[in-house]
């Protein structure tokens, strides 16, 4: 089991579990680091270097003073799957009882709310008030437009090569995820382009 020295150092974390695939019907209140914001700013995150550049850019050219931030991140739930350290292994090797089902997933949900915390390092030394929110689903990225509209968000930042997308050569073109959510999404989407993708071709 994980220990719980590490979650000493975590931020509030919630970890939502939808009970549709096209709706959530559970209107959880949001916990005290972000209500009563002038503006909540959503930043979708896949735990990558993307990811992390689109906290950093928000930190430095788009948040002001009164908002608060939400991190975004949509874990899939056919597959343990980062996008910097990609499938688990285990996953496939381990035998698959109830037991050592429950325990892997338990063992990535707390590596997850990790990574998570060390991207938001950026909005806790500008002063920024912010929370994590986990959703699970098998559908990543309605998941993210559904949890987005939840949250009343006024706007959302995220990388350009989209949350979990395959690595692409540097075409320009957005992620798969970016996409559906800059077509789908009811609030503004700012998609940032992480400095490596400039002039790819």
């Amino acid at each position: 089991m994980s220990s719980s020295n590490s979650n000493r150092k975590l931020p509030t974390i919630k970890i939502h579990l939808p009970t549709s695939p096209h709706h959530s019907t559970s209107a959880a209140s949001s916990p005290s680091p972000v209500a009563g914001a002038r503006r909540k700013i959503g930043v979708a995150v896949d735990l990558s270097e993307e990811s992390a550049y689109a906290v950093r850019w928000a930190v430095q050219n788009y948040l002001r003073p009164g908002d608060a931030v939400i991190l975004l991140h949509v874990s899939p739930t056919n597959v343990l799957y980062g996008a910097d350290w990609g499938p688990l292994s285990q996953a496939q090797q381990s035998p698959r009882t109830p037991e050592t089902q429950k325990q892997l997933e338990d063992d990535f949900d707390a590596f997850t709310a990790s990574k998570a915390a060390d991207l938001a390092k950026p909005l806790k030394e500008a002063g920024f008030p912010f929370k994590i929110h986990i959703a699970k689903d098998h559908d990543m990225r309605e998941r993210l437009c559904l949890e987005l509209e939840r949250l009343g968000l006024s706007a959302v930042i995220m990388g350009s090569r989209g949350c979990g997308a395959e690595k692409r050569g540097n075409d320009g073109r957005l992620g798969s995820v970016t996409d559906y959510c800059v077509h789908h999404c009811v609030c503004p989407v700012v998609v940032v382009r992480h400095p490596d993708e400039k002039d790819g071709g």
